[in-house]
């Protein structure tokens, strides 16, 4: 009730016109009855827009009248109808999915000058129907190498976890799938993602001008949302790989089509013909995506989603690896209103990982669970929208359990101490038309965090875990000397920050508009990692009393227009960020099994600066872009005393993820109804390493002498892809409707470096550098199908 009326005395502020009456009501695509996010709702004689929310809603408010209004959304018919408006009218649309080919207009001036109005800038939408005719490695539409073609995103190479957003690391990513969080977004170990394309109806990748709404990671947002399931009737799809197989079944579960349900499952197969060849090896994932969603009545509806998936890693009887994801989310949509929406959410989310080596005898698991309660109410008024609401986490971290399997072991039972904390934030957002050139969007988030026990925390001499040793010039973890115990509940450490956002477009003209915004976000989990690109070895551990949240601050200033009839757009950015409280590892840290992880690390900062360039084809049998990004990106941990050097002699270094260019070209081609034809070509600056400068010798062997950190760099890396899709002609008066997608993954079969060794020649008794690399040319065959 509290929480309530906060909401409301935040929304006094709101300059309602009595004269004014809503327009409201819900997008659907017509042939699944799928509601629709990002639709264009459009009333050409006021210039005025909205955009439908997450569940397909809209409201426009309008002066009574007779207008011209327009829906329209990128491969959808454009609806154009007059409509008289004396009261309060609902009215929903459904849109019909342009069959024709591409040279159509699809996308109306009206709702192009909405988007160029929008303040929000540093936002990507790629549509799922673009990604599934993008050539990918082994055949498998992968959405996080989709936006690793966007430009300021990045990855650590091939084969590597995560994605990198103006120079963060990959735990500075929020991922979410239906509002639950996601620890870890690769299959594999980074070959492929967890999301399968075929359940997912939209996703929006925020690099900055991050709402309000979002918090708990500092580089960006990447927010995903699954179908609802088609309510018109029964459907099924899939996809038949050389490696892996998919499919979709969608349907209405009751006769009056009020509620849906949706199941897709994806799995890998791999592994099955390593067995038909006596090879006990084993490596496969599978996932599970669910969602059932029911309308109440015309003001109510509630969704279920749910997502598992698993991967499992073995070598014969020596060694099994497994980790996955797992959520569930519970949501209800209520209107109270037609310009009051709101939307409560109850999340669980779960990572665990696995380890056995029967070899040694033991066994490990450790992960991260939470569960997390949201509140958010959208209320919309004239030439105004709010939204405000609460967030509310409660955090278990599982370091590790390690357990002997046998007498033989030499190993002992532990259980590394598990952690406990609280998140919670309360958000205020407003997006504010102030004049036909001028609109504003500007909020504020209060978050905090309390990390509580019941936990004993160990103490150190002087409170320092990691001390200096001056004579030798490096770093020392020290042991505890005693712990404090904290009972459960009790508050071991609290933090509180204010993250204000504000984000600002002036409209130069009807076809091009500057932008400018700031945000400030806190991240209060830390990823525990010395590698490049997460693994499953890595722990999420959350601040407290030797680790203090990271803090970021990001300005950006962007051009936008729209050309030629639309049929080009240009985005072109700067930005700088800095982030204080970055943890950095000391030389010879070591990670695993560690229950004192703060005797390893230093707090430092870090820094990213950077120019975005992104030109868009929308129309036309050719379509795509063609994205670059200069940028660079550092580290800095100084001493913490005079006497102290820090880390690389105080000095800034590049971060691994400084990508200084970065190119992708996306292309796409519509021969006709039966042939369609895409190419990617992606170039990005080596990645920073640390080369030995020289060698001194010990007991016969050389060993390696380091000089200043990542001060050199792999190879450039950069490949092409193509890809072939054949849609037969009989597919149109079908049922059964197929296609067959043919790719080639690094056309030219560059041999990119994911790493490079040194290492003393065995038989030459010389010093030589070892390259290793993922992939060569990689072809691929996959046949989809749909009835």
């Amino acid at each position: 009730m509290k929480n309530y009326v906060w909401l409301l005395c935040c929304l006094y502020l709101i300059n309602i016109q009595a004269q004014d009456r809503t327009i409201s009501g819900v997008v659907k695509e017509k042939a699944t009855s799928e509601t629709m996010i990002g639709v264009n709702v459009y009333i050409a004689e006021l210039e005025r827009g909205a955009i439908t929310n997450e569940y397909g809603y809209y409201v426009l408010q309008v002066p009574a009248g007779t207008y011209k209004l327009i829906v329209s959304s990128l491969g959808y018919k454009t609806i154009t109808e007059t409509i008289t408006v004396s009261q309060n009218t609902k009215r929903n649309f459904e849109l019909e999915e342009n069959a024709t080919n591409l040279s159509e207009v699809v996308v109306t001036d009206e709702a192009l000058k909405t988007n160029i109005r929008q303040p929000q800038m540093s936002v990507h939408k790629v549509p799922i129907n673009t990604i599934k005719k993008m050539p990918v490695v082994l055949g498998e539409v992968d959405i996080i190498k989709s936006i690793q073609l966007l430009p300021g995103v990045t990855s650590a190479g091939e084969g590597a976890s995560g994605f990198n957003v103006r120079g963060g690391a990959a735990d500075q990513n929020l991922i979410l799938l239906d509002e639950a969080i996601l620890y870890n977004s690769s299959h594999l170990f980074g070959f492929f993602s967890v999301f399968n394309a075929d359940a997912i109806k939209d996703l929006k990748l925020y690099k900055g001008g991050i709402p309000a709404k979002y918090g708990g990671r500092v580089s960006s947002v990447l927010d995903i949302r699954q179908k609802d399931g088609d309510k018109s009737g029964l459907r099924a799809s899939g996809g038949i790989g050389l490696i892996s197989s998919r499919l979709l079944v969608e349907g209405p579960l009751d006769k009056k089509k009020k509620s849906s349900f949706l199941v897709a499952g994806r799995g890998s197969y791999a592994h099955l013909f390593l067995k038909l060849a006596n090879n006990d090896n084993s490596a496969y994932f599978y996932d599970l995506n669910t969602k059932i969603s029911y309308e109440l009545n015309q003001n109510n509806r509630l969704y279920l989603s749910g997502y598992f998936g698993r991967d499992v890693f073995q070598i014969a009887d020596s060694f099994n690896n497994s980790y996955g994801n797992a959520t569930l989310n519970l949501r209800w949509n209520h209107l109270f209103s037609n310009k009051l929406f709101s939307n409560l959410s109850l999340i669980y989310s779960d990572y665990n990982y696995s380890l056995a080596i029967n070899s040694v005898g033991f066994d490990w698991i450790s992960g991260i669970d939470n569960f997390n309660l949201k509140y958010d109410f959208t209320y919309y008024a004239n030439k105004f929208k709010a939204k405000a609401g609460i967030d509310g986490i409660y955090y278990q971290f599982n370091p590790g359990e390690i357990r002997s399997t046998n007498d033989d072991s030499g190993v002992n039972n532990n259980n590394l101490d598990k952690k406990y904390a609280y998140e919670a934030a309360a958000y205020i957002d407003f997006e504010h038309e102030i004049s036909k050139k001028l609109n504003l969007q500007y909020g504020l988030r209060a978050s905090s965090f309390f990390r509580v026990g019941k936990q004993p925390v160990a103490l150190y001499a002087n409170d320092q875990p990691v001390t200096y040793n001056a004579q030798l010039g490096v770093y020392r973890s020290e042991q505890p000397i005693d712990t404090q115990d904290y009972s459960s509940g009790e508050t071991i450490e609290s933090f509180y920050n204010l993250e204000p956002r504000i984000g600002m477009a002036y409209q130069l003209n009807p076809s091009s508009s500057v932008k400018a915004g700031y945000n400030r976000m806190a991240q209060y989990i830390h990823l525990i990692s010395n590698t490049n690109s997460p693994t499953p070895l890595d722990v999420w551990a959350p601040s407290g009393k030797y680790i203090q949240p990271q803090l970021l601050d990001q300005v950006s200033l962007g051009y936008f227009k729209n050309f030629k009839d639309d049929a080009y757009s240009l985005e072109t950015e700067v930005f700088y960020r800095e982030t204080q409280n970055r943890i950095d590892y000391i030389d010879g840290a070591d990670l695993i099994a560690n229950n004192t992880v703060e005797n390893i690390i230093l707090p430092g900062s870090s820094r990213a600066m950077g120019w975005e360039v992104l030109l868009k084809k929308n129309k036309g049998k050719f379509t795509g872009w063609l994205a670059y990004t200069l940028a660079k990106a550092e580290q800095q941990t100084p001493g913490r005393t005079s006497e102290e050097t820090g880390i690389n002699q105080g000095n800034w270094y590049a971060t691994p993820y400084d990508k200084r260019h970065d190119i992708s070209l996306v292309v796409q081609y519509k021969h006709n109804q039966k042939w369609q034809f895409g190419a990617n070509f992606i170039y990005q600056s080596g990645r920073a390493v640390t080369y030995p400068t020289g060698y001194y010798q010990f007991e016969g062997r050389q060993v390696p002498i380091y000089g200043s950190r990542n001060a050199d760099r792999l190879q450039p890396f950069h490949h092409l892809d193509v890809s072939a899709t054949l849609s037969p002609h009989k597919n149109k008066n079908r049922k059964w409707k197929s296609e067959w997608v043919f790719s080639i993954y690094n056309l030219y079969a560059r041999k990119n470096a994911a790493a490079i060794t040194f290492q003393q020649n065995d038989a030459t008794l010389r010093n030589e550098a070892v390259k290793l690399s993922i992939f060569g040319i990689v072809p691929s065959v996959t046949y989809n199908f749909k009835f």
